[in-house]
C-alpha cells in the first residue's frame, strides 16, 4: 500500500505581538521623527556652515588680508607712536623701513584677529541655533507625526481584539487624514463580519443544543427499559456516545465564540485555585488512567473571567491526562508569579511530539499524526479554545515538547 503523502505545513505564524514590553531606551530606536529631526537640524546646519564660510571669505576679502601694506610712513622726525598691542613700534631708534614693517605686521595681527574672533563668534551662534533648530525640528515632527501615533494607538488596541476603537481623526483633509479614514472604513468593515461570524456561531449552536438535548432524553429513556433487546441497547449506547460526543463540539463552539471576545467584566482570580478545582474535575479520570496528578501551586491572582481560566485548567488537564503514556504517567502543574505575570504551567508524560506541530495543535479540529473527526478522546477545541481565552485575557499559551515525550504547556497572563 502506497504511502499517504503528509499534510502541507501551515505558514508559520507571525511572532509580533502587540502586547510585547517597549524596549529599555525607545527614544534610541530610529524613528520617523527622529530621522526627520536630524533631516531638519542636518539641513540647517549645512546651510549654517556654507553661509558662515561666505561670509568669512567675504569679510576676509574686503579687509584686504594680504600683504599689501595700507599705508607707509616716510618720515617719522618728532614722531612718536605708542602701542599696547603692537610693542615692536613703541621705539623710534628703528630704521624707517624696519618701521614700517612693523607697522603692516601689526596690522595684519590685527586683522586676522578680527577675523578668529568673528569666527568663533559665528560657530557658537551657529552651535546655539543649532541646538534651537534640532529642538524645534524635533517638536516639528511630533506635531506633524502625531497623527501616525494616534493611527499606531488605535491599531495596537485592535490588535487586542477590541474592534470597536475608531480613530476619527480630525484636521485638514491631507493624506494623513485620508489614511486614517481607510483604516476607520476597514474596521468597521471587520466589526460586522466578525460580529457576524460570532453572532451565527452562537445562534447555531443554540439552535443544535434542543435536538442535541431531546435525542439524549429519548437514548437514556430507552436504555433505561430492562426488556430492550441486546442488540438495541448496545445500538443505543453507540448513540448515545455519538450525541454527547455532538453536544461537546457545540458547547466547544459556543465557547470558542464567546472566548474571542474581549473580556469586559473582570474580578480577581487565584490561578491556584482555578487549577485546584479543575484537578477536582479530573481526578477520577486520571485514576481510571494511572496518571498522578502533582507539583506545587502558588497564589497568583489575575483580573479576569473565572468560568473562562477556569476553562483553561480543564482543558490543558483533560488533554495531559488523556494524551499520556500507558503506565507510570504524571502530570506537573504549577502556577507562580514571575516577572509581574501569572503563569499557569501543565507538563505531562506522553509520546513524542515534533517541534514542527506545535503550532497545528493550537488550530481546530486539528489533533496529532490523526484525522479530522474520529477520535474518542475529544472534538479537537480544547486547544483552540485554550489560546482564545488567553488571548481575551491580554495572554498568550506557549508549547514546548517535553524531553523523553510530551509537552510542557505555559500560560501567561497579565496581573
Amino acid at each position: 500500500m502506497a504511502a499517504t503523502p503528509a499534510p502541507p505545513q501551515a505558514p508559520p505564524k507571525p511572532t509580533w505581538d502587540p502586547r510585547r514590553p517597549q524596549p529599555p531606551f525607545p527614544w534610541l530606536r530610529p524613528t520617523i521623527r527622529i530621522r526627520l529631526t536630524l533631516l531638519y537640524g542636518g539641513m540647517f546646519l549645512i546651510a549654517g556652515i556654507l553661509l558662515l564660510s561666505i561670509i568669512y571669505l567675504l569679510a576676509a576679502q574686503a579687509i584686504s588680508t594680504g600683504n599689501q601694506p595700507l599705508f607707509k610712513i616716510v618720515s617719522f622726525q618728532g614722531l612718536k607712536v605708542s602701542s599696547d598691542n603692537c610693542p615692536a613700534i613703541n621705539t623710534t631708534s628703528l630704521p624707517l623701513a624696519d618701521f614700517n614693517d612693523a607697522i603692516s605686521h601689526c596690522v595684519d595681527q590685527q586683522r586676522q584677529a578680527a577675523l578668529d574672533d568673528l569666527l568663533s563668534r559665528s560657530l557658537l551662534a551657529l552651535l546655539g541655533l543649532a541646538v534651537i533648530a534640532f529642538a524645534f525640528g524635533y517638536a516639528m515632527a511630533g506635531r506633524v507625526l502625531s497623527p501616525l501615533g494616534r493611527i499606531t494607538r488605535t491599531a495596537r488596541q485592535v490588535a487586542g481584539s477590541d474592534l470597536s476603537r475608531r480613530i476619527e481623526l480630525d484636521g485638514p483633509d491631507d493624506e494623513l487624514k485620508e489614511l486614517a479614514d481607510t483604516f476607520d472604513d476597514m474596521l468597521e468593515r471587520l466589526e460586522r463580519a466578525f460580529t457576524a461570524q460570532q453572532r451565527f456561531v452562537g445562534n447555531a449552536s443554540h439552535e443544535l443544543r434542543t435536538p442535541l438535548a431531546i435525542n439524549r432524553t429519548l437514548l437514556e429513556v430507552h436504555l433505561s427499559d430492562p426488556n430492550a433487546p441486546v442488540e438495541l441497547q448496545q445500538l443505543g449506547k453507540t448513540l448515545l456516545a455519538t450525541n454527547e460526543r455532538s453536544e461537546q463540539l457545540v458547547e466547544g463552539l459556543l465557547l470558542l465564540a464567546r472566548s474571542d471576545n474581549q473580556i469586559v467584566e473582570r474580578k480577581p482570580v487565584d490561578l491556584a485555585e482555578v487549577a485546584t478545582q479543575a484537578i477536582d474535575q479530573v481526578h477520577a479520570e486520571a485514576e481510571a488512567k494511572g496518571v498522578k496528578i502533582r507539583g506545587e501551586r502558588k497564589p497568583a491572582v489575575v483580573q479576569g473571567n473565572g468560568v473562562l481560566l477556569e476553562r483553561i485548567a480543564l482543558n490543558l488537564l483533560q488533554n495531559a491526562v488523556r494524551y499520556n503514556v500507558p503506565e507510570d504517567g504524571w502530570v506537573e502543574v504549577t502556577t507562580e508569579v514571575e516577572h509581574q505575570q501569572a503563569v499557569l504551567t501543565v507538563s505531562n508524560t506522553g509520546p513524542v511530539v515534533p517541534a514542527y506541530e506545535i503550532d497545528n495543535l493550537f488550530e481546530p479540529f486539528r489533533r496529532l499524526r490523526t484525522e479530522r473527526t474520529g477520535s474518542d478522546k475529544g472534538v479537537g477545541l480544547g486547544l483552540s479554545i485554550v489560546r482564545s481565552v488567553a488571548r481575551a485575557h491580554g495572554g498568550h499559551i506557549a508549547a514546548q515538547p517535553r524531553e523523553g515525550g510530551g509537552l510542557v504547556m505555559r500560560v501567561t497572563l497579565p496581573l
